[in-house]
């Protein structure tokens, strides 16, 4: 009788390939949002804790993350305090474009 051994990979990500088939992003946007993705929820999502892991520099992640933010991968709100001041923003990251919000946009 034959032995069937399967030989399973750890530390895998399970990801939706909808933004890898989006011929309207960049292979670098495609990547970055790939590499978040895989990373863990306690991750420091910063552009600096995403530049720590990879070559490029500031500058070339925040250009992937603004078009990331433009195709709706990444949707930001930005927190005020209590007397109305911008003091922060919340990034939700989502394997599926979401639409655009009626709410204005503050660059």
């Amino acid at each position: 009788m034959a032995i069937f051994r399967v030989e399973k990979n750890k530390n895998y990500t399970v990801m939706s390939n909808h933004h890898l088939r989006d011929t309207s992003l960049s292979l670098k946007a495609k990547g970055l949002l790939s590499q978040i993705l895989s990373l863990p929820e306690e991750w420091d999502y910063t552009l600096q804790g995403l530049a720590c892991i990879n070559r490029e520099q500031l500058d070339a992640i925040r250009q992937a993350v603004h078009e990331l933010e433009r195709a709706g991968y990444i949707v930001r709100t930005r927190e005020r305090d209590g007397q109305g001041r911008l003091c922060g923003a919340e990034y939700n990251i989502y394997e599926q474009p979401q639409p655009p919000s009626d709410s204005p946009a503050l660059e």
